[in-house]
């Protein structure tokens, strides 16, 4: 184990029932990254994160934060939080609230501060429980970052907040990160993780399929987009006969192609007989390679169509 990582997953399962919530799942985080947790619904990464958090057990292997139980870090201070589960307590004032975390942090900040840090000082004196949802997410981000905390877990950090709180948000995580920390969330906006992480890990039914920066993981998609006009009626047919075509949408007069060799689709293109306008060919987007990532695993993870017979058979 490297006692330099902030977050040691090691052979990690946590089952539900029949349901592999995470399945096996090792890997380390290091002082200063900033890491996207990206998956689809029921990927395992609220899970993974209440695991990270010590509020649920691990099955098999183990869970380390700087070198000791999750317990224990959270409990000296190195680790903030910020999670979807769980409600803020009504009839008290965003001030109040945000005070009794500062006081409760072992290496806590100046209330002022923290207010001014999430751009809540003017809704201090409001009750919390007559907060919009946007201003709820910022009050939430005041008390995961209350203290000097090494490590700051975010659960979705950014729902319900208009475009400019989320661009203050990330400025502010930003500097977390500049400033030593690790800074983890788990994000259903992919444009996000792709402005903002350094490392983007790609979860899916528990299991790691991806690790590395934005650009390897478009990378590992191993397909391109292509893009192009075409005058006249189009024989969507024809285009889908193109070789290494992985997806295909036709709009109007605009095709666009998915292909994990662009050359040769192009290629082929033009021995339809068709001139193709305006041709773009360019790589992934992060939303795309993540859907191509997880479609291919759970293309191979399918049974077969005589495999799934036979079963029935039985």
């Amino acid at each position: 184990m490297n006692t330099d990582a902030v977050v040691t997953f090691a052979g990690v399962g946590k089952t539900y029932g029949t349901v592999k919530a995470v399945d096996d799942l090792s890997l380390e985080l290091y002082p200063g990254q900033t890491v996207a947790l990206l998956g689809p619904n029921g990927a395992g990464k609220s899970t993974s994160l209440d695991l990270l958090l010590g509020l649920r057990p691990a099955d098999t292997g183990t869970v380390r934060v700087f070198g000791a139980s999750p317990r224990e870090a959270i409990v000296a201070g190195r680790v903030g939080a910020m999670l979807q589960s769980g409600g803020l307590m009504d009839e008290v004032t965003v001030g109040e609230l945000v005070r009794l975390t500062c006081d409760l942090h072992p290496r806590a900040y100046p209330v002022g501060d923290v207010l001014s840090r999430a751009g809540i000082t003017q809704i201090a004196d409001r009750k919390v429980n007559k907060l919009s949802g946007g201003q709820e997410q910022r009050v939430r981000f005041a008390m995961a970052t209350a203290g000097d905390s090494d490590l700051i877990v975010l659960d979705e950090p950014t729902t319900g907040m208009d475009v400019s709180a989320r661009q203050a948000f990330w400025a502010t995580m930003r500097e977390q990160a500049d400033q030593g920390r690790t800074v983890l969330f788990a994000t259903h906006y992919l444009e996000e993780a792709d402005a903002i992480a350094d490392r983007v890990l790609v979860l899916h039914r528990g299991r790691l399929l991806a690790d590395g920066t934005a650009a390897e993981i478009k990378a590992k998609a191993g397909a391109r987009r292509v893009s192009f006009d075409l005058e006249g009626a189009i024989d969507e047919q024809a285009m889908r006969s193109l070789p290494f075509l992985t997806t295909i949408d036709v709009s109007g007069q605009t095709v666009r192609l998915q292909s994990t060799d662009a050359d040769a689709t192009v290629h082929a293109l033009y021995g339809l007989g068709v001139y193709p306008r305006n041709l773009e060919v360019a790589g992934l987007g992060l939303e795309q390679a993540f859907v191509a990532i997880t479609a291919a695993e759970d293309a191979a993870s399918a049974p077969s169509t005589q495999t799934a017979q036979e079963a029935m058979a039985q």
